[in-house]
């Protein structure tokens, strides 16, 4: 099998940081929502492979420097000791459209927070993300997941009875 290359509008040119439209370089660099669901489920999917390995070092040597340089690989795994204790599967994040709880933000320091919940069931994922553009590529500057209960599913409404 041969690899082939990438053309420009390739993989990584696909994912790489875009600059805003009508930027003049001064503001945030604008990401689409397929980037945000890629950057949303990659994340989550390097802490389930953490959790289910026990392995926090490609997690860490994954993200941004300044994560580097806050966290341990023995930190994130006292961080995060909770969720691999009970074995929560974080497979939903590869399955389920997650819900932004505001639209994919650039600050004014230029890191990318991206924030929400993935719908699965009886434990939502709640997650809230940041990222840092390092070299052109959004790597994860923080990270955190909660697992509250579902909210209750709204019933669907029942036909009324029709009167003759």
């Amino acid at each position: 099998m041969r690899a082939e290359t990438q053309s420009s509008s390739g993989f990584a040119d696909r994912w790489a940081v875009q600059p805003a439209a009508g930027s003049t370089g001064q503001g945030g660099p604008q990401v689409t929502i397929e980037q945000a669901l890629y950057l949303i489920r990659s994340s989550l999917m390097s802490l389930n492979d953490a959790n289910r390995s026990g392995n926090y070092s490609v997690l860490r040597d994954l993200a941004a420097p300044e994560f580097q340089a806050r966290n341990s690989a023995a930190d994130l795994a006292l961080a995060f000791s909770d969720l691999r204790a009970r074995r929560f599967d974080l497979f939903g994040a590869a399955l389920l459209a997650p819900r932004l709880s505001m639209p994919p933000n650039v600050n004014a320091r230029g890191m990318l927070r991206l924030s929400g919940t993935i719908p699965t069931r009886p434990l939502q994922i709640d997650f809230d993300l940041v990222f840092q553009n390092v070299g052109g590529s959004w790597r994860l500057h923080g990270l955190s997941v909660a697992t509250p209960a579902a909210a209750a599913q709204a019933a669907p409404p029942q036909a009324e009875a029709s009167k003759h």
